[in-house]
């Protein structure tokens, strides 16, 4: 048998998915795309209101973890980063030889907190969010920020562990809970901490933050709000669309003379040290 049908017979077997922390806010938006999906889905919320909601708004029933793990292929731990190492632990031993451990996140991941065994897969896959110069037409698409429900948007995943057909498993799974996708990245769990937390959140969150403290300054000094707020986005659509090469065009001569002052004014000559691993690895040590 070659090597695609076995990808393909593969596949075909997997069916059951445990999800858990199904009623939160991440867990609630996979459990709407998975009810929509061929997968048979098992739901586990320790939240009673979670639980509600599943039940009022998608006529969910949650169970117990003990029902949920029974014949799993596919484990999500859809539970915040500082729970994934305990609920790991607790569940991974119970899980089959041959099972798909799924996190929505490196942190935990990058920094050792899946207990060791050797004979199921770890799977991270994380959504790259609708970009900011995204063309979709609908209303719903346009108000859809996050992604997986209207928007289209982009996947990085990573096999950590498992054999590599086990891949196409995983990222089969990543398509259906992060709908609509369009690319979907492989990448390393390593390269994965380098995008989140290191660019996505140290460096971006982090620069939008200040952003956002400029303009309010300039209205401090006088500026109405509301005329703040139109510059600053117009500008932030042009000159990103310039910077990210959406467009064909460049910053005049004012504006770049503009970024040589004001980059040592708001920067450290050192500040790509984020990047260095024991920097990324700190970081995440506190995420986790």
């Amino acid at each position: 048998m070659c090597k695609d049908s076995v990808v393909e017979y593969k596949e075909s077997m997997v069916t059951q998915v445990a999800l858990f922390g199904a009623g939160g806010k991440m867990g609630y938006r996979l459990s709407i795309n998975l009810k929509a999906s061929d997968f048979t889905v098992k739901h586990v919320e320790v939240s009673e209101a979670g639980c509600e909601r599943l039940q009022t708004d998608l006529g969910i029933t949650c169970c117990t973890t003990e029902d949920a793990l029974d014949g799993a292929d596919v484990v999500i731990l859809a539970v915040p980063d500082t729970v994934i190492g305990k609920l790991a632990h607790s569940i991974v031993p119970a899980l089959k030889a041959g099972t798909m451990v799924i996190t929505l996140d490196p942190a935990a991941a990058f920094a050792g907190h899946l207990p060791e065994r050797s004979d199921i897969v770890y799977f991270v896959t994380h959504p790259c969010h609708p970009d900011i110069f995204r063309n979709n037409t609908l209303m719903d698409a346009k108000t859809d920020f996050f992604g997986g429900s209207q928007a289209t948007q982009h996947i990085v995943s990573a096999l950590m562990q498992g054999p590599e057909d086990q891949y196409a498993i995983g990222e089969k799974v990543a398509k259906t809970i992060y709908a609509p996708v369009d690319r979907s990245h492989r990448v390393t769990v390593d390269q994965m901490a380098l995008l989140e937390p290191g660019l996505s959140e140290t460096v971006c969150a982090s620069l939008l933050t200040v952003m956002r403290e400029a303009m309010d300054e300039v209205v401090s000094r006088g500026v109405e709000k509301q005329v703040a707020r139109d510059f600053l986005l117009g500008h932030m659509s042009i000159l990103g669309a310039v910077l990210f090469d959406e467009i064909d065009g460049q910053f005049s001569d004012a504006c770049n003379k503009a970024i040589v002052n004001g980059k040592p004014m708001l920067f450290k000559d050192d500040w790509k040290r984020v990047f260095d691993p024991e920097e990324i690895a700190e970081s995440i040590r506190r995420i986790t």
